[in-house]
């Protein structure tokens, strides 16, 4: 299903805001956690918040979850504030490990690419 202009121009704003709100917590843990992209529910309650998981362990992964959980009410805040909303979707922040399977993969069709051109 297409998703609507309205709701395609929210999840942009929220790509820029939401890192914008982290980076200002007091949390140097938490403020360089880069985020891929968002995505919004139809009624925009709700946006899981993709991060970057390339950088970080799973032990750090783990407290940068747990921490930006507790730190949801404010980043709603900072997002209605900067934008002057009546609300802001709940957010939910899940690590986007994309990046590293497509690397994975683009290693493996390499090795591939090595092994035929040795044989052939």
């Amino acid at each position: 299903m297409e998703k609507s202009i309205k709701l395609l121009r929210t999840q942009s704003l929220l790509k820029e805001l939401v890192p914008e709100a982290i980076s200002s917590l007091n949390d140097t843990n938490l403020n360089n956690v880069s985020v891929v992209d968002v995505d919004c529910s139809k009624g925009k309650y709700h946006a899981i918040v993709y991060l970057d998981a390339s950088f970080s362990t799973d032990k750090e992964r783990k407290y940068i979850l747990s921490h930006l959980k507790k730190a949801n009410p404010f980043l709603q805040n900072y997002c209605k504030q900067a934008e002057g909303w009546f609300r802001a979707p709940s957010f939910k922040f899940i690590f986007d490990n994309s990046l590293e399977h497509q690397n994975k993969m683009d290693d493996l069709f390499k090795q591939i690419s090595k092994e035929l051109h040795k044989d052939g």
